[in-house]
């Protein structure tokens, strides 16, 4: 599939697509039920190969806690990450152990930052770049706007620059669903998951794109967030290659943040991580009917993942 893509795009020379999208991947090195080191490096290996297939310009969100065990770092973990480095991908902080703003004092969350980043800044800086992007986990951004600008103005004193979502999804359930359902041996569930899983994704990007033309009066350059998983790893080919049938075309976050929509106002502060699109939407004043609808997780995918939504 990938090199069938690939020698269509030459052949054809292709026409440049009108819509845009960064590819964004949470949770690096791998977030897994399983946590052998032949699993994980399967993960990584197909995420990279398909992402350099495509010329996908993506960044991938670390949490440093997974490169080790009981404070001991795991040089095969660390050999990982620095995979992504190597094959010139931008990597960002995503705190040291994925805890949530809302969960924790401000100032715990703000050294669980700082102890996120030693082994990514160093990777970065031995090809030449700099660590300079922020993804809050689990898209919590505060309960105050107190804690909420506090914290802001900590990452900019750092010179990081917050990596906003508008795609979002539960691309995290499937994942879920499937390590489950392979971890029980169940090739049936294994295959219902795989193959529901673009389709879903299909629909969440068809819900965001209107979402962005009823709420800001066009299609702005996307964000999406997806997860270092095994759904990913699987099925990452299936999903670009809908992308590019609807017309993206895949760019750096940069370019994206350049976009006017992106300095849009937004004093969000609910218990939910959501979308920034909806953000901007209810800081707004938006009425809730227009950003009603999104597309559910399929119930037996939601059943085997053994989640809530």
């Amino acid at each position: 599939m990938i090199a069938a893509l690939a020698l269509a795009l030459v052949a054809t020379g292709a026409s440049r697509p009108q819509r845009r999208v960064v590819i964004t991947l949470d949770d690096l090195p791998v977030v897994s039920t399983r946590i052998d080191i032949a699993t994980w490096r399967s993960i990584t290996h197909r995420l990279l190969r398909t992402l350099e297939a495509y010329r996908v310009p993506a960044i991938g969100f670390v949490n440093e806690s997974k490169l080790g065990e009981g404070g001991r770092m795991d040089s095969s973990r660390v050999a990982l990450l620095r995979e992504w480095a190597v094959a010139g991908f931008e990597l960002g902080n995503h705190t040291l152990s994925h805890n949530s703003l809302h969960n924790v004092p401000l100032a715990a969350y703000e050294s669980d930052v700082v102890w996120g980043e030693p082994v990514t800044r160093s990777l970065l800086a031995r090809h030449g770049k700099k660590l300079r992007y922020f993804r809050h986990p689990y898209l919590h951004t505060g309960r105050t706007l107190a804690t909420k600008h506090a914290f802001e103005a900590f990452l900019d004193s750092l010179g990081y620059t917050v990596a906003p979502v508008t795609i979002d999804n539960s691309d995290w359930m499937f994942s879920r669903a499937l390590d489950n359902a392979r971890d029980d041996g169940d090739t049936a569930a294994v295959r219902r998951v795989t193959q529901a899983y673009v389709p879903y994704m299909e629909r969440v990007t068809e819900f965001w794109e209107g979402q962005s033309t009823a709420i800001l009066g066009r299609e702005i350059p996307h964000v999406l967030l997806i997860h270092a998983n095994a759904i990913n790893a699987d099925q990452l080919d299936e999903l670009l290659a809908m992308y590019r049938r609807r017309g993206y075309r895949f760019i750096p976050l940069a370019e994206a943040l350049r976009d006017s929509a992106y300095r849009s106002r937004d004093t969000f502060t609910g218990n939910a991580g959501i979308s920034w699109i909806h953000r901007w939407a209810i800081t707004r004043g938006v009425p809730r009917e227009t950003y009603r609808g999104e597309p559910d997780v399929p119930a037996d995918v939601a059943k085997l993942s053994r989640e809530r939504p």
